[in-house]
């Protein structure tokens, strides 16, 4: 069985070059936060690594709606109540 990726688009391309929004259209993606499953070889690799900004590889967590990660609670300013 040949491998795959599972790709999330989450970043807007809206004020983006024609280039990358061609590669987000070539991807199969249209509607932030949507997840697509594409085969895992390298022209959809090297697609996903021109826009590393718009578009994150996701398990198959995030796919079913349980938390990838853990949020930290860490970072500048005043901790939240």
């Amino acid at each position: 069985m040949p491998s795959t990726i599972r790709i999330q688009y989450y970043r807007s391309a809206i004020g983006r070059s024609w280039r990358q929004k061609a590669i987000v259209k070539g991807l199969g993606l249209t509607k932030l936060n949507q997840v697509v499953v594409r085969p895992d070889n390298p022209g959809f690799r090297g697609m996903v690594a021109k826009i590393p900004h718009l578009i994150r590889i996701v398990s198959a967590d995030v796919v079913s709606g349980a938390p990838a990660r853990a949020q930290a609670g860490g970072g500048a300013g005043r901790p939240r109540p």
